[in-house]
């Protein structure tokens, strides 16, 4: 039995940075298919917002892992790295290369390196009691008890974002052991394949803010007003927490409750484009298996042909 590696790539980056397009051309040259890596696209139904291949995209070569959930359907990233597992060995098994297509850079990273330990530590009793724990005395409070158990946890997850805060404490509590030691024993398990990753990189942040200002405007023409309209009338919003958070619709809730103009909702739905992909950037800046691809101007790169193989000679 061989104990070679299976070789697999992948295409990350920011939101609006054009890795669609990229790995569809990438997976034509290199006789590839393509496995999203986009913790919303997951969802039927949830198709202007998550910006998902179009029709013609997805006929032009095989996707795996759209489309494959109802949108109020809970899914973690364990979920993730098993489907992605198969998904890999059904490719490999026709012998076409496996290449991952998206900015959810956990579900990524987990892949590559393995550890679940934080996976399995879950206690609906205890995630409960920490609800109403948040409810009872604030976020402030919730934080200063992560702040408490795991002080290096808390400095690196913002006192507002209570869903990562909860998790990080429930870890705590149901393991007796740190989030942050989990994650660093995680963050040393030799990568389980020969992989090569690029991340979409610019050197002019200003151009990629324009080119999520564009996308955002693409997507109101596109239907966007009318999904959130029928996601919300369908009653998804409320039983789905991750729905009712995911940007793209959440911003445009103001709106259609009558609580604001839509101008406004639009405009608050590209600032939080643009939060959303400094996060994805500083994600990837930190992880060393990413090869950086400036595609505003580095190495001459003035063409979609000439990024095409650039990224071609990575893999």
């Amino acid at each position: 039995m061989s104990n070679e590696k299976i070789k697999i790539a992948a295409i990350t980056g920011p939101t609006a940075s054009g890795k669609t397009a990229l790995a569809i051309e990438l997976a034509k040259r290199l006789d590839g298919e393509i496995i999203s890596c986009d913790s919303m696209q997951i969802y039927r139904g949830m198709d202007v917002g998550t910006a998902k291949p179009t029709k013609e995209e997805l006929k032009a070569v095989p996707h795996h892992l759209i489309d494959i959930l109802p949108a109020d359907a809970p899914y973690s990233c364990s979920d993730y790295v098993k489907d992605a597992e198969k998904a890999i060995q059904d490719i490999v098994s026709r012998g076409k290369l496996p290449i991952f297509c998206g900015g959810t850079g956990l579900y990524l990273d987990r892949l590559l390196k393995g550890g679940n330990e934080d996976e399995a530590a879950c206690d609906e009793g205890v995630r409960e009691e920490l609800k109403k724990y948040h409810a009872e005395n604030g976020t402030d409070a919730l934080y200063e008890r992560l702040s408490a158990l795991d002080p290096e946890a808390a400095a690196s997850i913002h006192k507002n974002n209570v869903k990562r805060v909860m998790r990080a404490i429930e870890i705590c509590l149901v393991t007796g052991q740190k989030k942050s030691d989990i994650d660093k024993r995680n963050s040393e398990i030799t990568d389980k394949y020969d992989h090569r990753v690029i991340t979409l990189a610019f050197n002019n942040r200003e151009l990629l803010y324009n080119r999520i200002d564009r996308r955002v405007d693409i997507m109101v023409e596109q239907g966007l007003i009318e999904e959130t309209k029928r996601l919300m009338a369908d009653g998804v919003f409320e039983r789905s927490v991750t729905a009712a958070q995911a940007i793209g619709y959440k911003e445009l809730f103001p709106y259609l409750r009558g609580e604001d103009s839509l101008e406004n909702c639009i405009d608050e739905l590209k600032r939080a484009s643009r939060r959303y992909a400094k996060r994805q950037i500083t994600w990837f800046s930190g992880k060393d298996y990413a090869h950086k691809i400036y595609i505003d101007g580095e190495r001459d790169l003035k063409t979609f042909e000439d990024i095409v193989n650039i990224s071609q000679k990575v893999f």
